[in-house]
């Protein structure tokens, strides 16, 4: 029986298929760290979680919670 708790993850062409966005979209959102991953040898490893957290329009960074924060 898979466990329900263990995050999917999934690779560049998946992620982009996932979200429906062009791969240089996505390498973009990776650079600007509006979603977080891991560069794993030339490409990028992604947890579907943090897909889901993107797409609800939730923080990703430090660096965006910093910006609000000094904002305010």
């Amino acid at each position: 029986m898979l466990n329900d708790n263990v995050d999917i993850v999934l690779t560049t062409q998946e992620a982009c298929d996932y979200l429906r966005i062009s791969r240089p979209t996505y390498l973009k959102c990776l650079y600007l760290g509006k979603i977080r991953g891991a560069k794993v040898g030339k490409g990028w490893k992604v947890l579907k979680s943090e897909l889901d957290r993107f797409l609800k329009g939730e923080s990703g960074s430090i660096f965006e919670s910093s910006l609000t924060l000094s904002s305010e």
